[in-house]
């Protein structure tokens, strides 16, 4: 069992909640170390339920590029695990691939009246050893092939960094107090 960060809740994780039909969730994270910490939970628990409310809504909210994008992404259709919306600290990234630490920005119009905030992001992620690729809206428009291409080789060339397979989490049960 996959237990995914927007999950969280105050119930107690089934041991087998597709036999029973029944959506438990598992206790917080709240208490755990880094070690402790899934690899694919990489948000600031501080303002986890705060991002959430903002990752839901970009995904059902994406923009035209993002679709697209999503479309050529999805299903390890690149040979790796790439994840949509995903909250990394305090930013909520477009696309990442966890295992390789890679960050895939769309970036529209509205990315020209931000630089300076986009930079600091990057630079903040970069710090925490992601590698952040940024491609424009005409970019995917004109060529999403080309982008995707661009994607895989950085993707193939960078080693795996940390372990975000499709194989079960650690039991989560009585890991700290609810979040």
């Amino acid at each position: 069992m996959k237990i995914k960060p927007d999950s969280f809740s105050t119930q107690k994780a089934s041991p087998n909640p597709s036999k029973e039909g029944n959506k438990s969730r598992p206790a917080s994270l709240e208490n755990l170390n880094d070690k402790q910490r899934p690899d694919y939970f990489t948000s600031n628990l501080h303002n986890y339920r705060f991002l959430k409310e903002i990752k839901n809504t970009l995904k059902v909210n994406q923009t035209e590029a993002e679709k697209i994008m999503w479309e050529l992404l999805r299903n390890k259709k690149t040979g790796h695990s790439i994840r949509r919306q995903h909250i990394i600290d305090n930013f909520i990234a477009d696309f990442v691939c966890l295992s390789k630490k890679v960050i895939i920005e769309i970036d529209g119009k509205i990315h020209l009246k931000q630089k300076e905030q986009d930079e600091l992001r990057t630079s903040t992620l970069n710090e925490k050893g992601y590698k952040v690729l940024r491609f424009k809206n005409e970019d995917v428009f004109t060529n999403a092939r080309l982008v995707v291409s661009k994607i895989k080789e950085v993707l193939d060339n960078r080693n795996t960094i940390i372990n975000d397979d499709d194989s079960e989490s650690p039991s989560l049960e009585g890991l700290g107090r609810p979040f």
